[in-house]
C-alpha cells in the first residue's frame, strides 16, 4: 500500500513554474499584438486601395464628360456617385485601422494609394504612351512601385508591437506627459515661424507650405487614433464617450484636417500635384511617425534592429513614391477636371498625412 501510494504521488504532475507561466503569457500577448497589427495593416491597405479606385473613378467620370457632348453635371452621373461611396468606404477602413495597429505602422501605408493610382492610371484610365517614351516615363515608375512594395513589406514586418487600450484615462495621461508637451511646444513655435514667413514674407516654397501641412497632420493622426480607439472600445461595451477628452480630440481632429485642406489647396494653385504628393508624403509621414512615437510611445521597448529595419522600410517607401510621382504627366491647366490621382494623405484625417 505504501509503495502504491508513493508511486501515485510520484505520478502526479508538477504545477507549472512562474517562469513558464510568464513565458506563456508573453507568447500569447505577442501573438495577439501581431494579429492586431495584421488587422490594422489589412484595413489600411484595403482602405487606401478603395480610395485610390474611387478617386480614379471620379477622375474617369470628369474625363468622359469633358470629351463628350453630355450636358449632365458630373454629380448627376452614377459613376461619380459610385466613386463617392467607395471613397467613404475606403476612408472608413483607414479610420478603423488606427484602432488596431500602432500609428507608426498605419501612416506610411498610404504609399499603397500612390502605387494603386500609378497602376490604375495606365490600365483603367488608359493613359496613352508611345513606345519610345516608355523607358523615359514608365520604367522608373515601375521601379518606384517595386521599391514602395518592398518598403511596405518591411514596414509591416518590423512595425512596433505597442498596444494600449484607448481609454479616456490613458489618452489624458499621454496628453499631459512631458515628452508630448515638449513636442507640442516645439511644433507650435515652428508652425508660427513658418506661418509668419509664409504670410508676411511671401515664402511660398513648397517645403514651407507642406511643413505646415505636416505639422497639422501629425496632430490629426494622433487625434484620429484616439477617437477611433475610443469608438471601438465603446462599441465593444466599454463606453468612452462620456469622457470630455473624446470631444476635445474630435474637435482637434476636425479643425486640423480643415486647415490642412486649406494649405493644400493653396499649394495646388502653385505647384504640380505630383510634386505635392511626393514631398507631402515624405514630410507628413515623418512628422506623423515622430508624433506617434512621442505620444503613444510606439517604439518603447523595441529592439534596435527592428527600429533600424522599420526606418529602412520608410526610406525605401519614400524613394519609391518619389520615383512614381517624378515621371507623372503634369496636368494641363485648362482641363475641366481636377487631377486627384496623387493627393497627399494629409487631406483626410483618416489618412494621417499620407496619400489618400
Amino acid at each position: 500500500m505504501d509503495g502504491a501510494h508513493s508511486a501515485g504521488l510520484q505520478l502526479q504532475p508538477l504545477p507549472p513554474t512562474s517562469g513558464a507561466t510568464s513565458t506563456s503569457l508573453s507568447s500569447s500577448e505577442g501573438s495577439f499584438s501581431y494579429k492586431e497589427n495584421l488587422i490594422g495593416a489589412l484595413l489600411a491597405i484595403f482602405g487606401h486601395l478603395v480610395v485610390s479606385i474611387a478617386l480614379n473613378l471620379q477622375k474617369y467620370c470628369h474625363i468622359r464628360l469633358a470629351g463628350s457632348k453630355d450636358p449632365r453635371a458630373y454629380f448627376k452621373t452614377k459613376t461619380w456617385w459610385l466613386g463617392l461611396l467607395l471613397l467613404l468606404l475606403g476612408e472608413l477602413g483607414v479610420f478603423a485601422s488606427y484602432a488596431f495597429a500602432p500609428l507608426s505602422l498605419i501612416v506610411p501605408l498610404s504609399a499603397v494609394s500612390v502605387i494603386a493610382s500609378a497602376i490604375i492610371g495606365i490600365i483603367f484610365i488608359k493613359e496613352k504612351w508611345k513606345p519610345k517614351d516608355f523607358v523615359r516615363r514608365y520604367v522608373l515608375s515601375f521601379v518606384g512601385c517595386g521599391l514602395a512594395i518592398v518598403g511596405t513589406y518591411l514596414l509591416v514586418t518590423f512595425a512596433p508591437n505597442s498596444h494600449e487600450k484607448m481609454t479616456g484615462e490613458n489618452i489624458a495621461r499621454h496628453l499631459v506627459s512631458w515628452p508630448f508637451l515638449l513636442y507640442m511646444l516645439v511644433a507650435i513655435v515652428l508652425f508660427c515661424l513658418l506661418l509668419y514667413f509664409y504670410k508676411e514674407r511671401n515664402a511660398n516654397s513648397i517645403v514651407v507650405i507642406l511643413l505646415l501641412v505636416a505639422l497639422l497632420g501629425s496632430m490629426t493622426v494622433v487625434t484620429v487614433k484616439a477617437v477611433s480607439g475610443m469608438l471601438v472600445l465603446s462599441i465593444q461595451g466599454n463606453l468612452q464617450l462620456d469622457y470630455p477628452i473624446f470631444y476635445v480630440m474630435f474637435v482637434c481632429m476636425v479643425a486640423t484636417a480643415i486647415y490642412q485642406a486649406t494649405f493644400l489647396s493653396e499649394a495646388s494653385q502653385i505647384y504640380d500635384s505630383s510634386l505635392i504628393a511626393s514631398v507631402g508624403y515624405i514630410l507628413s509621414t515623418t512628422a506623423a511617425i515622430t508624433a506617434g512615437a512621442i505620444f503613444y510611445l510606439d517604439f518603447l521597448g523595441e529592439e534596435a534592429l527592428h527600429i533600424c529595419m522599420f526606418a529602412l522600410g520608410c526610406l525605401i517607401a519614400f524613394l519609391g513614391v518619389f520615383l512614381i510621382t517624378r515621371n507623372r504627366k503634369k496636368a494641363i491647366p485648362f482641363e475641366p477636371y481636377i487631377s486627384m490621382d496623387a493627393m497627399p494623405a494629409a487631406i483626410c484625417p483618416a489618412c494621417c498625412g499620407q496619400p489618400a
